[in-house]
């Protein structure tokens, strides 16, 4: 790749996690990046290959997404799934100097991070945190909510990968997409089918059920009981993030700052920001 970038699968206990790797192919990773639901590794190519002149980078596609072929069961669905895959990846590449995640992803690092050391920073991009009376570890799947409706809508398949480009440009979500991000989403996002078209990888009912399920396991007892240090970037119109700074108590190792005029896709129309937060973590 003309950018260093490398495809790489990590066997997990039931399946493969799908990664991609920039910069140099020793050590443990510098920076590990997680990708928002609905999205993949691939996604954040153009934000993250630059930094891999200087350090290893290595984003991963979460299980029901990109190419991991991890099993997917949308019945009694908690992100839990998530850090657990996380801490088995984790077993096998080592820990990272910094934890990164856009929004799910976000949330997933949060999850996780009781059981990360001191040395490991975290670096969050709007991550999924509702409000914390929100959570009940035995609320059943919130299918109700619009978001997860409209998931379930989601058109699934496309004649081609130009066809889905060409519907997906300037509209809905993709809005403030620049067309580089777009087409890195779907270069993972979408799969060829053996008949013609191609459909997306991550279905819509997978995608439906990580909305369903956003507030069964409670991102906050991770933020009180980590041990590492915390970089929170929230974003000004639609932020799905409601930790405030005056939620944080005095001298906790969590910093937050709101991008002016970013939606909730701050990473995507924000790269240089994403480089530089990721540098100097």
């Amino acid at each position: 790749m003309a950018d260093g970038m490398r495809r790489l699968g990590f066997a997990l206990a039931n399946g493969a996690m799908a990664g991609l790797e920039f910069g140099p192919a020793r050590g443990q990773p510098d920076i590990l990046f997680l990708h928002a639901n609905g999205f993949n590794a691939h996604t954040y190519r153009s934000i993250l290959a630059p930094l891999g002149q200087t350090y290893r980078v290595l984003a991963v596609d979460m299980r029901g997404h990109g190419r991991s072929t991890l099993p997917t069961v949308a019945d009694d669905h908690r992100w839990q799934v998530y850090a657990d895959d996380l801490r088995a990846l984790l077993n096998i590449v080592g820990m990272p100097r910094v934890l990164a995640g856009h929004s799910m992803g976000g949330a997933t690092a949060l999850i996780a991070a009781p059981h990360l050391p001191p040395s490991v920073r975290l670096v969050l991009f709007d991550p999924v945190l509702g409000p914390k009376s929100m959570y009940d570890d035995s609320r059943g799947m919130m299918y109700e909510q619009p978001i997860a409706q409209g998931a379930l809508r989601r058109k699934n398949f496309f004649a081609s990968r130009e066809a889905a480009f060409l519907a997906y440009r300037g509209r809905g979500a993709f809005t403030t997409w620049p067309e580089a991000s777009l087409r890195d989403y779907l270069e993972d996002g979408l799969r060829e089918q053996a008949d013609g078209g191609v459909v997306l990888s991550c279905t819509p009912a997978w995608e439906a059920a990580n909305f369903a399920a956003a507030m069964r396991v409670s991102p906050y007892a991770g933020l009180s009981a980590m041990r590492c240090s915390a970089q929170i970037f929230k974003s000004e119109i639609g932020s799905v993030c409601s930790l405030r700074v005056e939620d944080v108590a005095p001298g906790a190792p969590v910093r937050i700052e709101t991008v002016l005029g970013s939606s909730h896709f701050l990473p995507m129309e924000h790269w240089d920001l994403v480089r530089s937060a990721l540098s100097a973590a």
